[in-house]
């Protein structure tokens, strides 16, 4: 049985992500740490919880570790309200380009879609009886007796029906609450604001339309959950989740911290009118969105970047001090590589096997095959860029690209991958450094 968040220790946490992620244990229990203090935190009395701030926390390393990858696990095992931005997608105010508060408005949007959805599969069964007595009006229009309606309904359950077309009338979406249209601080927000009146001013409008039962049921279901959903409640609800848990992975941060601190000009000054932007909103702000103001206080925020051109110290002082926590993460090794392949529960080498026996070819791997397309992968990262396990990608399509394209040839055939087959398709390439950097 899958436990909740606030039922998880840390420890639990780490387990979960190790099923998917290899190594960067420093990493993964900072990230641990952050989510158990979120659920600490909502056990507390009232006036101590809006004085705990979250430790917000910079993941640093080369591409391919996985910093992205622990994000995108933790979004799925926090059952939070979670967004993934990148860094360089924001401009500073008066330029063009996306502002940093969208980041607050997408978060928003997301723990809106996650309540609804909640929500809907909780009143699911009522809006499928709903729906059924809704066809059978269509099937029986009248007042047929009560046990010709039960008659129909037999049949209608049993799919009789399907194939038989009805006319339904749908009704438009509206775009949302009305409110202000003039209250978004840029033309992103206003288009947002402006699409919600405009639904409400001019209401929902009814269009006829012919479709068989089966895809009646589809579209009047949707209908029916819509109506059931208290959408105030809705909003009440997300808004709460997001500003008491909600977390937001900012990527590429080093790609907006200046590299000196002398003789700043041009893109550096924009990189650091970011910053200055993003600091606010991390400080604790509130952001208005359709849904109505989002305080970012107890938000959490964790950070990534590379940095290999600029360290987090070129980053604005007042900046660095929201994010407290800072964690390395490790390069990856010859080791890390071999077990990256194997031991993940959706590893490299089960994607490639599934895919390639929907074409009734089964693909075994020897271990001496794994440890020597292991030692490939790590050696052309060694000599040539370092993008750590992304390289294992352009390694495995290399060697299977032979297979992948005769698969369909050969149904019914065993391949085994061996390091002699690994050596044959990959050697040459290897050993030639220049032809190494062109293919892999």
């Amino acid at each position: 049985m899958k436990l909740k968040l606030d039922q998880m220790t840390p420890r639990q946490i780490v387990q979960e992500l190790d099923k998917y992620i290899i190594g960067q244990d420093k990493a993964k229990k900072a990230v641990a740490i952050a989510l158990r203090n979120r659920t600490r935190r909502q056990k507390l009395a009232e006036d101590l919880r809006e004085e705990i701030y979250p430790k917000n926390i910079i993941m640093i390393g080369s591409t391919g570790v996985g910093k992205t990858e622990i994000a995108r696990r933790l979004s799925k095992l926090a059952g939070a309200p979670f967004i993934k931005v990148e860094a360089t997608k924001y401009t500073e105010v008066g330029y063009v380009g996306r502002d940093v508060e969208s980041m607050v408005r997408d978060l928003m949007a997301a723990g809106v879609a996650m309540v609804k959805a909640e929500l809907q599969e909780s009143l699911a069964e009522e809006a499928r009886l709903r729906t059924e007595e809704i066809l059978l009006d269509l099937l029986l229009p009248g007042t047929p007796s009560a046990e010709t309606r039960e008659k129909f309904r037999e049949k209608l359950l049993a799919g009789e029906f399907d194939d038989k077309k009805v006319e339904i009338q749908v009704s438009g979406k509206s775009g949302g609450p009305a409110i202000e249209v003039m209250s978004g601080s840029n033309l992103e927000e206003l288009d947002m604001n402006l699409s919600g009146a405009l639904g409400n001013i001019f209401g929902q409008r009814k269009k006829k339309r012919t479709v068989s039962i089966k895809q009646a049921r589809e579209v009047l279901f949707a209908e029916e959950l819509d109506k059931l959903v208290d959408m105030e409640q809705v909003v009440d609800l997300a808004r709460d989740r997001v500003q008491n848990m909600g977390i937001i992975f900012i990527d590429e941060i080093d790609k907006i911290a200046s590299r000196s601190t002398e003789g700043r000009g041009g893109a550096d000054v924009s990189r650091e009118g970011v910053q200055r932007d993003i600091l606010p909103i991390v400080e604790g702000s509130k952001v208005t969105t359709k849904w109505g103001a989002v305080d970012t206080s107890h938000v959490l925020f964790i950070a990534a970047g590379a940095f290999h051109m600029s360290k987090p110290s070129d980053l604005i002082p007042e900046l660095q001090g929201r994010f407290p926590i800072r964690v390395e993460l490790e390069d990856l090794t010859r080791e890390d590589f071999q077990r990256i392949l194997t031991q993940p529960k959706n590893s490299l080498l089960l994607q490639y096997k599934e895919l390639l026996s929907t074409e009734g070819v089964d693909v075994q791997f020897t271990d001496e095959g794994v440890a020597r397309l292991a030692e490939i992968a790590f050696e052309v990262n060694s000599r040539t860029e370092n993008i750590g396990a992304r390289r294992l990608h352009t390694v495995l399509e290399l060697l299977l690209e032979e297979l992948s394209f005769t698969a369909p040839e050969i149904p019914g055939q065993t391949v085994v991958i061996t390091a002699p087959y690994v050596e044959e398709r990959l050697g040459t390439i290897v050993h030639d450094e220049d032809l190494a950097r062109f293919i892999l």
